[in-house]
């Protein structure tokens, strides 16, 4: 029984999977996977999620647009988001940091990088 549950939101199925691998190291964790910002909140409004990782670019709901409506719905704020992304601009993180992500990664995505990141806001020794 996984005690943990993740979201991933990434257009991308071969970063999607990437990624999936990648937190599937982590103990007793369940993935969950969304095509995009869209999918993404019809899977958030289904079950509850211990954290979330999305891309910025995507077709239909771009991920600053999450971020911002997990921001705005009480029932979300609370779920720390990770944003993935191609966008390394200094402007694009503090844009993603200011709608309220706690951290922003850019790709190419290294492992370590994102198991520290989900094991920290998780609070996974």
């Amino acid at each position: 029984m996984a005690d943990k549950k993740i979201l991933i939101v990434e257009d991308s199925p071969t970063m999607r999977q990437l990624i999936a691998f990648t937190l599937r190291r982590l103990p007793n964790v369940a993935l969950v996977e969304a095509s995009d910002g869209v999918d993404a909140l019809r899977k958030l409004g289904g079950e509850m999620f211990d954290l979330i990782f999305t891309d910025i670019n995507m077709p239909i709901m771009d991920g600053l647009k999450l971020v911002s409506l997990v921001r705005n719905d009480p029932a979300f704020r609370h779920i720390p988001i990770v944003i993935i992304t191609t966008e390394g601009a200094a402007e694009d993180r503090q844009r993603g940091l200011a709608l309220g992500a706690n951290d922003y990664l850019t790709k190419p995505i290294q492992a370590g990088k994102i198991l520290a990141v989900a094991r920290e806001l998780l609070e996974i020794p």
